[in-house]
């Protein structure tokens, strides 16, 4: 699959290997390599393709004691930042030419970009309930068929950065607090139930940015990893971009 997260030119403020795995930052700092990318129009390419990678929507929260769900910029900075890395270097290694989207480029309004990147999330969602539970599933996709677009407007990014293909993810993942995690011990050890934990929870779509079909999506469902560390959101980001058809 992809290059080794390993070998990723991230900044770590704790050289300690011990430490690695807990290490939670709340800035990434992108190789030289990913940064040439941002905002910028791509050149050369496999076979001429080209590919976007639009600003992962991505969002990290807290789980406090009852329930609600709280947004924390520090983590989500960081998962996104682990993310874009990973994607770059990925699609990079494949021969792909490679750009990521930046609002500060002002190739596209940040209006229009925002608007794909919301569009994506509700047509995901939507891919989620009525392609995949069978209980759900709409009458014209149980043969299997996969028809799904963002429209037209996806032309906007294809002429901004002389893109063929963008790719869109959306990731949710969030964690217990320790209030949380207290309720979770009570609950089993005097009621005998189970308190629900944070979830990972995402999706990926490959789209044609002339038509805005998207023609490929995965999934991703875990109870487990942490996108708040650098190899975990490796191991998410890769899992996401699992037989991708490129």
């Amino acid at each position: 699959m992809a290059a080794a997260p390993a070998n990723a030119p991230l900044h770590n403020p704790d050289n300690s290997s011990d430490k690695k795995e807990i290490n939670i930052i709340g800035d990434v700092d992108l190789s030289d390599e990913t940064l040439r990318l941002v905002g910028r129009k791509i050149e050369g390419g496999s076979e001429g393709k080209k590919i976007l990678i639009m600003t992962p929507d991505v969002e990290l929260s807290v789980l406090t004691a009852g329930g609600l769900s709280e947004p924390n910029a520090l983590w989500t900075s960081a998962a996104k930042g682990y993310v874009t890395e990973f994607m770059a270097q990925y699609f990079t290694d494949l021969g792909y030419g490679v750009a990521v989207h930046s609002d500060d480029a002002q190739l596209v309004t940040t209006e229009t970009a925002q608007d794909l990147v919301d569009l994506h999330e509700a047509v995901g969602k939507s891919i989620f309930l009525y392609q995949y539970d069978t209980f759900f599933q709409l009458p014209t996709k149980k043969d299997g068929s996969f028809n799904w677009q963002l429209g037209k407007t996806a032309q906007d990014l294809k002429k901004a950065y002389d893109a063929d293909l963008g790719v869109f993810v959306y990731l949710r993942d969030s964690y217990s607090s320790g209030s949380r995690v207290a309720a979770q011990i009570l609950a089993a050890a005097i009621l005998g139930v189970g308190i629900q934990g944070g979830q990972q929870v995402g999706f990926i779509s490959l789209v044609d940015l002339e038509t805005g079909n998207i023609l490929w999506f995965n999934r991703l469902i875990s109870g487990g990893g942490d996108l708040r560390t650098l190899e975990p959101a490796f191991n998410a980001t890769d899992n996401l971009l699992e037989d991708i058809p490129l």
